[in-house]
This record gives structure tokens, C-alpha cells and sequence, in this order.
């Protein structure tokens, strides 16, 4: 069975149908948002959203690689990278809605 993925745009349909709002407002308020997690991730800071998830700048230890195509090794230094975990009562959620489907896939062959 073909899905289609949740895209920005069509985040920003159903947020309109939902609350009632103009399009043009949601996507304001939307990016507004994605912007103030940008910033403050940027800043080094964390951002929760109780009962959805956490943004975290992670710190990545410095290691060694290798250059695959060179064959020699290369040096990787430390950094922060941004990171999403999702509260667990979303994980959970998700989690048991999938079992589900993976039994109803089964059903359907």
C-alpha cells in the first residue's frame, strides 16, 4: 500500500481546516515557530514540547575516520548536532498504532 508523507505545505492545510485560520496566517505563525527552535537550538539550547518532544544539541566526541575514496584516515573533529526525541507518551502511541498496522498488513495477504 502507497502513503504519502506529511510535507510542510500539507501540515499547513490541515492546520487551516482545523482552527479555521486563513493559510497565510498559519504559514506565518508555522514558520514563526520553526524559526524561534532554529534560533534557540543555535544558541545551544534545548526546547521541549511536553506531550511531543524534545530538541537537544547533542555534543559528538571528535574520532577518526577514513576517507573511503583515499583510503587514509581523517580526522573528525567534536561538534554539536541537532537532535529530536520524542516524549514517551508519543513514542508509545506511535509504537501501538504501528503494532496495528503490522497486524492488519498481515491480515491483508
Amino acid at each position: 500500500m502507497y502513503k504519502t508523507n506529511m510535507t510542510k505545505q500539507k501540515l499547513i492545510i490541515e492546520l487551516s481546516k482545523k482552527t479555521g485560520v486563513e493559510r497565510v496566517v498559519v504559514t506565518e505563525i508555522l514558520e514563526a515557530t520553526i524559526s524561534i527552535i532554529k534560533n534557540t537550538m543555535m544558541k545551544g539550547e534545548n526546547c521541549y514540547l511536553r506531550g511531543f518532544g524534545s530538541f537537544v544539541v547533542k555534543k559528538r566526541k571528535g574520532k577518526i575516520g577514513r576517507n573511503i575514496i583515499a583510503g587514509v584516515p581523517v580526522i573528525v573533529p567534536e561538534r554539536y548536532v541537532p537532535t529530536w526525541k520524542p516524549s514517551k507518551g508519543f513514542l508509545d502511541k506511535v509504537k501501538a498504532n504501528n503494532k496495528k498496522r503490522l497486524t492488519d498488513d498481515k491480515k491483508e495477504k
